[in-house]
């Protein structure tokens, strides 16, 4: 499980040697040996030197960041990469260490976290429709009494030692942590960061969600916009081999709270990810965030496009 242990023993750096064997040995023998795979970098030009940046990607497959690491380790003009992942994809716990030897840095969400507190006091996985019931209360979008109505048993029984607040806080304690893995990523470490900030996967675009806009006016690094096509075609399926194909990558114009951000920027200091900071905040970070996802609209193939 992705706890504050598990985030506290997480150690990124600047030149990861699971990145470079991931690079090296596996992305390059796929791509020139065992398939055809052409990755193009439009814009490339764009991208700052000099400085890290925040890449913001959409999500279409499983892989479509490997690609384009693979292609900024090639070229060796580039930092290294950190990435946002799912906590949920640390569940097992040899893919979680392959992701900590990679430099990627797990996010739990308050779902994961019900996930996995209902599977830790049972002994098994929660119902799909208990979980949206319960996270509807703690997204505020349902009241608690109208759900323990509708509940087995035993979710009710967990509800009622204040779980929800536990929840919360507990999020907050594991963002807190995140926070400081990725400002040490971006400040000491030299890495730039990729994230997908529609948080899932999806072919078409979708919306965005608040995370990357929150890091990006707190830090105040750049955004880079990336528009990738086409990688769910070369990665069509789970396993991480990739068949002959071309994917392309499109970069925007970086976003800058010196220019095109300049509205939204908080000239007081704030707490990552933070209950109060969201609720202050809101209007700026969802400005930023519709401005990041309409940059990557504009890069991406007409399929793509919301």
């Amino acid at each position: 499980m992705v706890d504050l242990e598990y985030l506290e023993n997480i150690r990124l750096v600047s030149n990861p040697l699971g990145q470079r064997i991931i690079a090296s040995l596996l992305l390059t023998t796929n791509y020139r040996l065992f398939a055809d795979v052409d990755v193009r970098l439009e814009n490339e030009d764009r991208i700052p030197r000099g400085e890290t940046v925040i890449f913001a990607m959409n999500h279409t497959d499983r892989y479509n960041y490997w690609p384009f690491q693979w292609k900024m380790w090639s070229e060796k003009r580039f930092p290294f990469t950190t990435v946002w992942v799912k906590g949920k994809y640390y569940r097992n716990a040899m893919l979680g260490k392959f992701f900590d030897w990679c430099n990627l840095i797990p996010v739990p969400s308050r779902g994961y976290l019900v996930e996995e507190f209902y599977s830790r006091n049972f002994k098994k996985r929660i119902d799909k429709n208990e979980y949206r019931l319960i996270k509807d209360v703690i997204d505020g979008k349902n009241q608690i009494g109208e759900v323990m109505k509708k509940l087995t048993p035993e979710a009710a029984h967990l509800l009622k030692d204040n779980f929800l607040e536990f929840v919360r806080n507990y999020h907050e304690q594991l963002m807190s942590r995140v926070a400081e893995l990725s400002r040490k990523a971006l400040f000491e470490t030299n890495l730039n960061m990729i994230i997908f900030p529609e948080g899932t996967r999806s072919l078409k675009l979708g919306e965005g969600k608040t995370g990357l806009a929150q890091l990006a006016l707190h830090t105040e690094k750049k955004i880079v916009p990336v528009g990738c096509s086409n990688s769910d075609q070369v990665y069509s399926g789970h396993l991480p081999f990739a068949r002959s194909g071309c994917i392309t990558y499109r970069v925007g114009e970086p976003l800058s709270v010196d220019h095109q951000l300049k509205e939204f920027r908080i000239k007081e200091g704030f707490t990552l990810f933070s209950k109060e900071s969201q609720e202050k905040y809101k209007k700026q970070f969802e400005g930023v965030t519709r401005v990041v996802m309409d940059s990557i609209n504009e890069m991406l193939d007409e399929k793509y496009r919301r």
